[in-house]
């Protein structure tokens, strides 16, 4: 196929491709699902060869969230029947985190829910960060703490964080259709402050929240531009008691093609696969590990995933290794260009002043003839690791 062609060709010289190639991707047929993975899979071990990072979720305070994210089980007015508990003290949250290293967890990745963290709320998870780097040596530390004020980035980078999370999750022109107590330019404005104080920034999406494929191509083009050194690609989970609950929109095999289409877009960033693999992806996980090379082990922030030595046996059965603590992610390239700005560099070699891509008219959204079917049974709501008393799935 003469676009998948091209598409490798522009990966391995980490050429951006057009919009509407990305479109043509997400337009391609199952009878092409193996040779557009076939396709992306080149980009991917060209730059991550056969190493799979794990990261590992800890729930630093779960519910009672005052925005109102639709998608989200943890938003203002849910009536999700989610764990809610409010902070973690440092040393159980670290205990939690070890739990995740022990398991073969590069990166933990601490979460609280709520708009923004106070002062005292950055001070709190300073201490949770300087506790876990003191009891796992080498292991890297993201924050998720919501949208960040002046001076915040600097104090976590300070106490010892590496990255910070925050995504845009979906394009800026329906960002207002999923959250109204929060702009889009928020989100955005938060990832700057985040690559301002040094910290390796990570944003990504949520894909099966109703959106187009045009959707999905301008949220991915504009985190090509913003230049995350990580990209999660989450699918919703639809809670029952949340807005979205009845959106279940995606097969398996459209979930491999917007992956497929992310890594053609960021040829040479970590692209991980995120929340709602096991609903959405199924049985068809391992082929995504031919287009990622980054996952989430065990569970996430309110539901469950699946066993984390499944996961690892998944890994080993579809010829992947875990990346190692002393094996360094991202491509030499992109490492420089974070601590030599002068150099260039970034989301396929362009800063995040990579040149305009032109207008383009609204792309195909595919439709499945046939809707698929609601796997509620597959929603597991996490009762265990922390904030509660039984062990986490590690």
């Amino acid at each position: 196929m003469d676009l998948l062609n091209t598409l490798v060709d522009k990966g391995l010289r980490r050429e951006l491709p057009t919009r509407e190639e990305a479109l043509a991707v997400l337009a391609t047929s199952d009878d092409d699902l193996l040779e557009v993975v076939t396709a992306a899979g080149k980009v991917r071990r060209q730059w991550f060869g056969r190493r799979v990072k794990l990261n590992y979720l800890v729930n630093l305070k779960s519910g009672l969230c005052p925005e109102d994210c639709s998608y989200c089980s943890q938003r203002l007015g849910s009536k999700a029947e989610i764990l809610k508990y409010t902070w973690l003290k440092p040393d159980e949250a670290s205990k939690a985190a070890a739990a995740g290293v022990a398991g073969g967890a590069k990166r933990v990745c601490l979460v609280a829910s709520g708009r923004g963290p106070t002062d005292r709320d950055v001070d709190r998870v300073s201490q949770t960060i300087e506790a876990i780097k003191e009891q796992n040596e080498g292991v890297e530390v993201c924050a998720c703490l919501g949208l960040l004020s002046e001076g915040q980035a600097g104090r976590l980078r300070s106490a010892g964080a590496d990255a910070y999370n925050h995504n845009l999750n979906t394009s800026e022109g329906t960002y207002g259709d999923i959250t109204t107590t929060h702009t889009y330019a928020d989100r955005v404005e938060t990832v700057q402050q985040a690559q301002a104080a040094g910290l390796s920034a990570c944003s990504g999406l949520i894909a099966g929240m109703g959106e187009s494929d045009t959707d999905l191509v301008d949220v991915v083009f504009s985190l090509r531009e913003l230049d995350p050194d990580s990209v999660p690609v989450n699918f919703l989970i639809p809670f029952e008691g949340t807005p979205l609950a009845k959106e279940w929109n995606l097969t398996p095999q459209r979930c491999l093609r917007i992956l497929a289409m992310v890594r053609f877009v960021c040829p040479d960033v970590e692209v991980r696969l995120a929340g709602g693999r096991e609903v959405h992806l199924r049985s068809m996980q391992p082929l995504a590990l031919h287009l990622v090379n980054s996952i989430f082990l065990g569970d996430y922030l309110t539901s469950e995933g699946q066993a984390g030595q499944a996961d690892l046996d998944m890994i080993a059965d579809a010829g992947f290794e875990v990346e190692g603590a002393g094996t360094t992610t991202l491509p030499r390239h992109r490492t420089e260009a974070r601590t030599e700005p002068e150099a260039g560099g970034g989301c396929g070699g362009h800063s995040t002043g990579c040149a305009p891509c032109g207008d383009v008219a609204d792309g195909p959204t595919v439709v499945d003839a046939e809707a698929p079917a609601a796997r509620t049974d597959l929603v597991a709501v996490r009762r265990r690791g922390a904030g509660t008393d039984l062990a986490p799935n590690a």
